[in-house]
Order: structure tokens, then C-alpha cells, then sequence
């Protein structure tokens, strides 16, 4: 047996130790880091039929005691030493980042940049509560009715628990499930393979600041397992690629967190001054490692597309692979090389096929695919495609990529396709109401604002609050 740290499957709070494990292990490397206990698809079916039965603890709770645990647990995950298990593993904040850089590819620097995103969405759970409850005081959640701008409202759960099957590119991602706990809601989490750091620490930090063990079931399992998470939560979330969210796009049960397409359009009143937005574009493209969903993947503009494409992949160019723990790190490598090998072929043969150049190529000193420490990576590349209709020109990778296609403004929108983020640099005001009212849009960004940038106080992907709680009509006799 592995003298590894052992992570163990949470029954609505209760550790099981399976027979049937994994062994997560570092990016290039051999020595297991943490065994994983795993839970089959049968036992989760079994848990989620009572899990009905384990929700008031968590329900008992005032809203402002939760507040307040909200923000003790922010600070815990920042500065403590949290269990892994109830044997006796803990693990230090550093421990943590180091950990999760190992096995996810990330370096230090943003791995430290996701910790404190997540620990920020303890600490601003009020605001971010405020925004998903359009205002109405969260104590409302206390007794689920109460009166909002002089009208009686009544909000009941429309779950017993929220499901949430994670990835492992991201650990920022663990922040879209955390309000749920505040809104008093258990959640049942699938972690991802390669990532099981971030959701305990954040169960743990929870449970440590005294929020109810029953609150947290945790299933490391297969793609059977996901599924049993999904049908068996009255809601769910699930992130992936197309081909793992296609099988629940018309499910009003599942809020599906796939590929961002996200976009920078440039109108035609602020072209001109495209060089003072260049940090926006670059930031747009490459924060986080160019790994998230609300990274741009697409940029569009009337006119300069060939000088825009140009000066970003100069900029872009200068990002290099570094040691995971060097401070100025901004590439992330990827735990499975066979992603990077399939995304750097895709690149080519949709540049074999015309009508699109890596402008980045002649200003990098090396291939695109590349390798350091024995980890795979791949160097920013910007891409000039000619018609929004290339193969390149609306996909998204999960690295620093983006294309730049001119459009005139006249049919920017028609064009664009779904956009999780649009960041809109014009003042035209026909062109913002256009985008406000497109289906096309989820969060909209007025001005020079990279697509990376969140307010705490606006939804991410979709109302959370919305999602769990139904409201209902509610009368009372007079004087009663």
C-alpha cells in the first residue's frame, strides 16, 4: 500500500475508505502524491436516496451565523494547516499550492492566484449573496418567506442537494459551487481526476469554521459515478468539453459549464485607438494560463486585424515556459501530454487548410510544443484567420490562444456565436444595446475590460440562487 496521504470518499460527511483507489501523481512524475478512495456508482445511487435526511443540519443554521462561517473558512484555507482525512494528514497552505502545482501543471504563481479567488469568495459571500438575490436580505433563507421592496416573497429549495462534477484545469472553479453552502444547500462533489486538493481544502476549511459535516458528500468515481451525480441531485452543475456536456444541454436540471467562447469586439468609434487596448487583449487571452473559460478565444474588429494580431503576438510571444516555482511563471503545463500533442496537431491542420496564420510564429524562438522539466507545454500563438467561418477562428484551448478576424461592426453579432464573456470597446450606444438584448451573450463588459475580470456581485454563468431556491406565491389572512 502506498504510504501516500490518503483522500477518502464523504458520505454526506462520513469518510469511507474504498478497496478501489487512485493514485494521483505529479506531471511527469512517478511517486504517487495522495491515494484517492473511490466510490462506485452504485454506492453513490444508495447515499443520494437519503440525502435528503442529512440537509438540516445545515438548513439550522442562521443566516448570520453562516456569514460568519463563511468568513472564518476564508480564512482558514488561506493561513492553516487542514486535514486531508480524519487520520491525521494535514496539509500547509504551501503544501497545497505545491501539490496542486505538481499535479495539475499550474504554476506556483497562479496556483497561488486561484487560492486567493477562492478564499475571496468566502470572504465576500454578503456581496456575492446580494447580487445572486437581487438585493432581498439572505436571512429570507432563514424561514424562506419574508417581504422585499414591500411585496411578500416566499423562496423554496427546488433541491435536496446540488451536484457538481469539477474539472482539474481549474481550480478558480471551486468558487461557482462554495455560495450553495451559504444558501444552505449540501452539495455532492465528483472532483476531477487530476485535482482533488482544491474541493476537500475547501470542505475543510467549511467544516473547521463549524459548518455541518453533513453538508459535504465527496465522490472521487468514474464516468458512471458522474452520472449517478447528475440524475440522482434534483440540480447539478457540470463543466467539460462539448462532448461531455452535449448529453445535458437540454436538461433544465443541469447548468452546463462548457467551452467560454469568449470575445473581444472593438466598435467601430474606438478602432482607431486599438494600441491603448493592447493590454486588455493580451490580459483577455493569457490570464490564468489562458486556461479559463472567460479567457478570450476570439477577437473581433472592423479594421487593423492584421496590425492588432501582430502587436499581440509580439506581446504574447515574450511569455515563455518557467520552472513551476519561479514567481514570474505564466504558462501552465499540461497533465496529460497527449492533450497538448492533440491540440498543437489540430492548430496545424486548420493552418494546412488556408486562410488562417500563426502570427506568433515569427516572433517566438521555438516551436509552438515544447517541453521543460519534463512537462509538456504550449507557447502562446495568435492566430489571423480571414473569415469568422475558419475552423480556428471560434474554438478555445486550454491554453494561451486566440484568433483575430475582421468583421465589419454592421455583423459582429450575427457572427459571434454563444459567448460566455463579451468585452465590448465601443461607446456606440445601438452596438450595446444590440449586445444586451442578444441571446448570444451571458456577461457582458462595457469598455476596456479584459473578458477575465469578475465583479462578485454579478453571476457568473447563470443565477445560483435562482437555480436552488423557486420562488412561490405566498398570501396571508388579515390579522392572522
Amino acid at each position: 500500500m502506498s504510504d501516500a496521504p490518503h483522500i477518502p470518499v464523504l458520505r454526506a460527511g462520513t469518510e469511507y475508505e474504498s478497496l478501489d483507489s487512485n493514485e494521483v501523481r505529479a506531471v511527469g512524475g512517478d511517486a504517487p502524491l495522495a491515494r484517492v478512495s473511490l466510490a462506485n456508482a452504485g454506492l453513490i445511487r444508495r447515499d443520494l436516496r437519503r440525502i435528503a435526511e442529512k440537509a438540516a443540519p445545515l438548513r439550522d443554521i442562521p443566516m448570520a451565523r453562516m456569514l460568519e462561517i463563511c468568513k472564518e473558512a476564508g480564512q482558514l484555507f488561506m493561513s492553516a494547516d487542514l486535514p486531508l482525512n480524519d487520520g491525521g494528514d494535514v496539509q500547509s497552505p504551501d503544501d497545497y499550492v505545491a501539490t496542486l502545482s505538481r499535479t495539475s501543471g499550474l504554476p506556483h504563481a497562479l496556483c497561488r492566484g486561484n487560492m486567493r479567488k477562492v478564499a475571496s469568495v468566502f470572504e465576500q459571500m454578503p456581496t456575492i449573496l446580494a447580487g445572486l438575490m437581487r438585493g432581498m436580505d439572505p436571512s429570507i433563507l432563514d424561514v424562506h418567506f419574508g417581504e422585499h421592496s414591500g411585496i411578500a416573497v416566499c423562496y423554496g429549495p427546488t433541491t435536496d442537494a446540488l451536484g457538481v462534477v469539477l474539472p482539474s484545469n481549474s481550480p478558480g472553479v471551486n468558487s461557482l459551487w462554495m455560495p450553495a453552502i451559504a444558501m444552505k444547500v449540501p452539495v455532492v462533489l465528483k472532483p476531477g481526476r487530476e485535482e482533488p486538493w482544491t474541493p476537500t481544502r475547501v470542505m475543510r476549511a467549511f467544516i473547521a469554521a463549524g459548518c455541518p459535516r453533513e453538508a459535504f458528500s465527496y465522490y472521487p468515481t468514474d464516468h458512471e459515478g458522474a452520472a449517478a451525480v447528475l440524475d440522482g441531485c434534483g440540480r447539478s452543475i457540470l463543466f467539460g468539453d462539448a462532448s461531455v456536456t452535449n448529453a445535458y444541454a437540454s436538461n433544465p436540471a443541469v447548468q452546463i459549464h462548457g467551452p467560454g467562447r469568449s470575445k473581444v469586439l472593438i466598435g467601430d468609434d474606438a478602432i482607431e485607438g486599438w494600441q491603448d487596448h493592447l493590454d486588455v487583449l493580451a490580459g483577455s487571452v493569457a490570464d490564468n494560463g489562458g486556461r479559463s473559460c472567460i479567457n478570450a478565444s476570439t477577437i473581433f474588429v472592423p479594421k487593423h486585424a492584421d496590425a492588432i494580431a501582430d502587436a499581440l503576438a509580439q506581446r504574447l510571444a515574450s511569455i515563455e515556459p518557467r520552472p513551476a516555482d519561479d514567481p514570474g511563471a505564466k504558462l501552465s503545463a499540461f497533465a496529460n501530454p497527449k492533450m497538448a500533442t492533440f491540440i498543437d496537431g489540430t492548430i496545424e491542420d486548420g493552418l494546412r487548410n488556408g486562410g488562417a496564420e500563426d502570427v506568433t510564429a515569427k516572433h517566438r524562438k521555438a516551436p509552438r510544443a515544447c517541453s521543460l522539466d519534463g512537462a509538456d507545454y504550449l507557447r502562446p500563438t495568435v492566430v489571423r484567420c480571414d473569415s469568422v467561418e475558419h475552423p480556428l477562428a471560434r474554438t478555445e484551448f486550454l491554453f494561451p490562444f486566440v484568433s483575430v478576424v475582421e468583421v465589419p461592426q454592421s455583423e459582429m453579432i450575427a457572427k459571434m456565436g454563444p459567448s460566455l464573456v463579451v468585452t465590448a470597446i465601443t461607446k456606440d450606444t445601438g452596438l450595446i444595446d444590440a449586445l444586451v438584448r442578444s441571446k448570444l451573450v451571458d456577461r457582458l463588459n462595457l469598455g476596456p475590460m479584459p473578458t477575465s475580470h469578475a465583479e462578485w456581485d454579478q453571476p457568473h454563468e447563470g443565477n445560483l440562487f435562482e437555480f436552488l431556491h423557486a420562488r412561490r406565491a405566498i398570501q396571508r389572512a388579515t390579522a392572522w
